[in-house]
């Protein structure tokens, strides 16, 4: 479509929530808050309806077909079908802006000539002048709170939607129905026309002050609804950038997903959490940025934009995975075929020969810091995140910001070396991680188990894992296994000597390149249904023992010297061993 084409919808003065007008969340929200309207008034109606015939037929002698036939319930019940249709067009697929505004502006005004037409032909009760300006100014104030709008536009509705009601209440008080309570027009002889002139002019005088006043407090109750409406949007506004829902969360930050204002490309912020905020934890959020956004492998998360707020949270825009990560994986689907499995760990290998490459270690490899989405019809694409511990081994950033003496990292998938000298670790420390994290997608578990991070990180230092084909319960290709084994062992030249040799063996094993695109088309399009529906159980799923943690926070640990001690003591026997091998 044409800009052009769209230019009504965009010129429409329509206040649309907390979300900005011109965007499908506000679009949806106002679409939403105007059928809530709609169904409200319709309740409201159609029980005074209910209520005004019931009391007719017990104060008048009448008949049940009166309830349609006549003039006055003929107009209440359109009254009832026009705020049906509200509801019924609100709730009906894609509603477009402009007609939003149309059937805001109409169908209070339709109600207003149809209580107006009641009004002025109606002398079947007492008071009935009163009853039409009662009904506009319950629907306008109902309006104010339900549906988001400005101040003035409130007002201009309002006091639209209440002239043909005042014509019409005019018009029975000058007719003198209202005065007899019955309709009988000798009342206004035996008063004087001029005496009734002027009474149902100060009647009609007092209606218009009531409407009036009614109009001034619904316009200034939709000014402060929207005004507050308007404060939650800026606080989610980040530049161009307007977060939308929160997705995730790190032990660096919250991530949002967001949208830019301009190119209306799906985005990912990810936020310095307030509670974190101090020197070196800035410090090291914005070395991640600038860590990250110098890596381009097409396995590597790509950032698009970082800065700060007014108030001082920093921030960085990178591009929205719509996928999910390994941690998720498995607790959907179990244990990965051997094939898929090798297909994850070459990608993430890629992403891990680039950072190694350019001296930068990621010390937080593990599988929810691994993405599989789609990219470019390429299903099962991998994305490495959160390069939030990385380490630059050839020190050309503050080592302070990374905090590289001090043993961090997320428990489960932390390497021997790591926890007994963290300032010495290199690149087999992120293959030690990624043959975890193959471990977890073969065995459908994590290497340990165990809820205390000191025992989890002995485990580290001492015990030699069970081959995955035993955690498991099921054989698995020998030469896939002796790889994943062969990762984790405990002295780090024990380990393939890089990414890239990992990568090299994980392309010789028997059942590389066996998981296609074909077997990823059939496994999306049979979970899809389940992962939409649970996904917002595994976002909100508690932090368990894989949580990112420093020692330096565990309580206890304060400097980690406890730590280092009983890593210090896991590492003697081995000494001794050795020594005793060279006498």
């Amino acid at each position: 479509m044409s800009p052009a084409a769209e230019a009504p919808d965009i010129k429409i003065s329509v206040a649309c929530g907390p979300a900005p007008c011109d965007s499908e969340e506000g679009r949806s929200f106002l679409q939403k808050r105007q059928a809530l309207f709609g169904l409200v008034c319709f309740l409201l109606a159609a029980a005074h309806y209910i209520f005004i015939n019931v009391l007719s037929a017990l104060t008048v002698e009448t008949t049940f077909l009166r309830w349609f036939t006549s003039w006055g319930n003929a107009l209440h019940l359109g009254i009832c079908a026009v705020f049906l249709a509200v509801y019924l067009l609100c709730r009906s697929g894609s509603v477009s802006r402009f007609l939003l505004a149309l059937i805001d502006v109409g169908s209070l005004l339709a109600v207003g000539i149809l209580l107006g037409l009641n009004a002025s032909a109606d002398g079947f009760t007492r008071h009935s002048e009163f009853v039409g300006p009662l009904l506009i100014t319950n629907a306008v104030l109902a309006r104010a709170v339900i549906v988001p709008s400005s101040g003035g536009q409130t007002l201009f509705t309002s006091v639209l939607a209440a002239i043909p009601v005042l014509i019409g209440s005019h018009h029975l008080l000058s007719s003198g129905a209202a005065v007899s309570g019955g309709g009988d027009p000798s009342a206004v002889g035996a008063a004087g026309p001029e005496a009734a002139r002027i009474d149902a002019l100060l009647s009609t005088s007092v209606l218009a002050v009531w409407c009036g006043v009614t109009a001034a407090i619904a316009s200034v109750g939709s000014r402060i609804i929207y005004g507050l409406q308007q404060e939650v949007r800026e606080a989610r506004q980040l530049g161009q950038y307007s977060l939308e829902e929160k997705i995730g969360e790190g032990g660096m930050g919250e991530v949002y997903r967001a949208s830019h204002a301009m190119l209306r490309r799906p985005t990912a912020i990810k936020l310095l959490r307030p509670e974190r905020a101090g020197e070196v934890c800035l410090a090291r959020f914005e070395r991640e940025v600038q860590l990250t956004s110098r890596l381009t492998h097409p396995n590597t998360i790509s950032i698009y934009d970082y800065g700060r707020t007014p108030d001082g949270v920093f921030y960085y825009a990178m591009e929205y995975l719509d996928g999910l990560d390994l941690e998720s994986l498995v607790k959907l689907d179990g244990p990965q075929p051997p094939a898929r499995a090798i297909h994850i760990l070459q990608q993430a290998c890629g992403s891990l020969i680039e950072a190694h490459a350019i001296g930068l270690i990621h010390r937080d490899i593990k599988p929810a810091n691994i993405i599989l989405c789609e990219r470019g019809t390429v299903l099962d694409t991998v994305k490495v995140v959160d390069f939030g511990l990385v380490k630059d081994i050839e020190g050309r950033l503050d080592t302070s910001a990374s905090g590289a003496d001090t043993i961090t990292g997320t428990p489960l998938y932390m390497s021997p070396e790591a926890i007994r000298s963290p300032q010495q670790v290199d690149g087999r420390s992120d293959i030690y991680a990624l043959g975890a994290v193959g471990y977890f997608l073969l065995a459908g578990r994590s290497l340990f188990h165990s809820t205390n991070f000191m025992e989890i990180c002995s485990h580290h230092l001492q015990t030699p894992p069970d081959p995955p084909s035993a955690a498991r319960g099921v054989a698995l290709p020998a030469d896939l296994e002796n790889l994943i084994l062969r990762c984790l062992e405990k002295r780090p030249e024990d380990r393939p000597a890089s990414a890239r040799d990992l990568r090299r063996s994980l392309e010789r094993l028997q059942d590389s390149g066996r998981w296609t695109q074909e077997d990823a088309a059939r496994w999306w399009s049979s979970m899809q249904p389940r992962i939409d529906r649970l996904r917002p159980v595994l976002r909100t799923a508690p932090p368990g023992p894989d949580t990112t943690r420093s020692v330096e926070a565990v309580e206890g640990l304060a400097t980690g010297s406890g730590l280092r001690d009983a890593a210090q003591a896991a590492a003697r026997p081995e000494a001794e061993e050795q020594a005793t091998r060279r006498s």
